[in-house]
């Protein structure tokens, strides 16, 4: 009976961790982990590049871009996004602060500035990222809010 003992706690830690997959799936993160996630973030974005942006995605990730749009579902859609949202961009700037870590959510400052190459005009954005990680660091959730400076 003592080598039933070993198997039997290898049946009761698998078991456990079948029993809570969401621990196998997601990644704790700390601000370190965001920030240099928000760097690849920063490089995608000033350079145009759907596919690095994209790259920062689990394949199932959703974007939601504002609060009451449908979310862009899946890393192609979020891909796709990123190359018509960057398609008139110019001259972009993106700088960030992580505000706070907990679990494998991070939330994050943003502002961003670039101008639109068709008409010239200067964008300022000024917004909040929420964004919950996977596995191997990849962003599986982006909520943000993101306003535009009031006119005077």
């Amino acid at each position: 009976m003592p080598t039933l003992r070993p198997l039997a706690l290898v049946a009761l830690a698998l078991a456990a961790s079948l029993l809570v997959p969401s621990f196998a799936s997601a990644q704790t993160v700390t601000t370190a982990t965001v920030t240099a996630w928000l760097a690849k973030y920063e490089t995608a974005w000033e350079q145009r590049s759907a596919d690095q942006a994209a790259a920062l995605f689990t394949e199932t990730a959703t974007y939601r871009e504002t609060p009451f749009a449908s979310p862009f579902a899946g890393r192609a859609a979020i891909r796709k996004y990123w190359t018509d949202v960057t398609a008139d961009q110019r001259m972009i700037e993106f700088k960030s602060d992580v505000i706070a870590v907990q679990g494998n959510t991070g939330v994050a400052h943003w502002s961003a500035t670039f101008e639109t190459a068709a008409s010239g005009d200067h964008v300022e954005l000024d917004g909040v990222f929420v964004l919950t990680f996977g596995a191997a660091g990849l962003c599986s959730s982006l909520r943000e809010w993101w306003h535009l400076p009031e006119s005077e």
